[in-house]
């Protein structure tokens, strides 16, 4: 485990003495603490270090403008290695420390499964966005869990949308055969009944192809879709499977025009070794892409990395992964700043509160603009019974050199989301005997 804490004040700061902030400091300052679960080690450390870089140095950002209304944040990092067993040791060691866990973000959808009782009996939310349990989007079931801006149910609409206008139409969906390169965990499998849905509806195949951890070996899969021949390839894959998925597309000729990745498996780490051989590979955006120009990284290059402060290497600021750590570090302090309108502004919030504070989230373009998030994102409204809040979607495709968006925004369709979410959903009240919050018990 690596601790990380960040100066009280600014003398602090300038003399580089953080390390040396005494217990009876921290009962005597207002510190909001948020345990970072990370895996900046093994197969997936690659794609897992960039997200962590940028969650954090938005903390610290955060600091050096003073806080959440005067109330400095303090993390701790927990290294996982994204194994399930691990990251639920960390949540464990983590969620007691230093007044308690504001709030979790998994970062793994298999940690999220075995989170999710566990955080509603010690009542800390989770955030996962863009991950987790589709079905959890339903607040009244999933009280504590927040898939904030988008699940994976999300992501594969979006990509039959897209696909669907490519070929002139849902109508010109029959008949097409769609594979799904798939990593072999609760992550990879959540698309699988989205897509067996729409696969009912508009008639396409759908091709179920597992690719076991950590997706290294993938002869087989290929050799099947190079004797199928798919029309189209989904890739869910994370960390070392996305690049080989793509040089196995390259040996044996498949186009990768015709590959849509997940958003977990569209962003620098999984193309640059493959380079111009990955051209034309396209992946779901959750509404970022590489955001270099945005003005929420100008502020971190100027007041984290310019005071020498920053948590990775500068270069990595403003791309893909990094991106979505910025912006899941940015939702989790909203949450925190909205539960302070409410219990009272520079105090510092509990768990309960952040909930709260989360499921009234209401970011209009103004705010997102005032963060500096203009152009990074669509503005996002939470409610009790709605956590995920919004399910904006874009596509960019890599021209050997850098990402490019390459669509127009998407949205997920509701009328066929929403049925599938809210079925799942009861039947995990039932199976673990759950009443579902009523909107006048939200109202509380």
């Amino acid at each position: 485990m690596k601790l990380r804490k960040l100066a009280l004040a600014a003398s602090l700061a300038t003399l580089g003495l953080s390390s040396l902030i005494t217990a009876p400091a921290y009962a005597q300052a207002k510190e909001q603490f948020f345990p970072v679960l990370v895996y900046r080690t093994g197969a997936y450390g690659p794609n897992g270090t960039p997200w962590a870089n940028g969650y954090i140095d938005y903390f610290k950002l955060v600091n050096a403008k003073g806080g959440m209304n005067g109330v400095k944040i303090i993390f701790e990092e927990c290294e996982f290695g994204y194994a399930t067993d691990r990251g639920v040791e960390c949540y464990e060691r983590l969620k007691g420390k230093h007044g308690g866990a504001t709030l979790v973000q998994p970062l793994s959808t298999g940690v999220t499964f075995a989170l999710t009782e566990k955080a509603a009996t010690d009542k800390i939310p989770l955030i996962t966005a863009g991950y987790g349990r589709s079905e959890s989007q339903n607040g009244a079931v999933f009280a504590w869990n927040f898939p904030l801006l988008g699940t994976y149910w999300v992501g594969a609409d979006v990509a039959i949308q897209h696909i669907a206008k490519k070929e002139g139409g849902f109508d010109k969906l029959k008949g097409k055969k769609i594979a799904l390169v798939y990593h072999d965990s609760p992550y990879g499998k959540e698309p699988i009944p989205l897509l067996q849905e729409r696969a009912k509806m508009h008639g396409f195949d759908v091709q179920l192809l597992p690719v076991a951890h950590p997706g290294v070996e993938q002869k087989a899969t290929w050799l099947q879709i190079r004797q199928n021949k798919p029309d189209y390839v989904l890739l869910w894959g994370w960390g070392v499977m996305n690049s080989t998925s793509l040089k196995e597309a390259q040996a044996t000729g498949y186009p990768r025009e015709k590959m849509y990745g997940i958003w977990w498996a569209g962003a620098e780490p999984d193309v640059k070794d493959v380079g111009a051989g990955a051209k034309g590979y396209n992946a779901l955006a959750l509404q970022h892409g590489a955001e270099p120009n945005s003005k929420v990284v100008k502020d971190i290059l100027a007041m984290v990395h310019g005071k020498s402060q920053g948590t990775g290497p500068k270069e990595e600021v403003g791309q893909v992964l990094y991106m979505r750590g910025v912006l899941s570090s940015m939702l989790a302090i909203e949450g925190v700043k909205k539960a302070q309108e409410r219990h009272g502004r520079g105090k510092i919030m509990s768990g309960e509160q952040v909930r709260w504070g989360l499921e009234n989230l209401d970011l209009d373009q103004k705010a997102l603009d005032g963060l500096g998030f203009a152009g990074v994102m669509r503005p996002v409204q939470t409610s009790c019974l709605d956590h995920m809040g919004s399910s904006w979607v874009r596509v960019h495709t890599w021209d050997g050199a850098k990402w490019n968006f390459s669509s127009d925004w998407y949205q997920a369709d509701e009328k066929v989301i929403r049925p599938m979410v809210m079925l799942a959903s009861g039947r995990y009240a039932e199976e673990k005997k759950l009443k579902p919050r009523t909107p006048e018990e939200c109202k509380q």
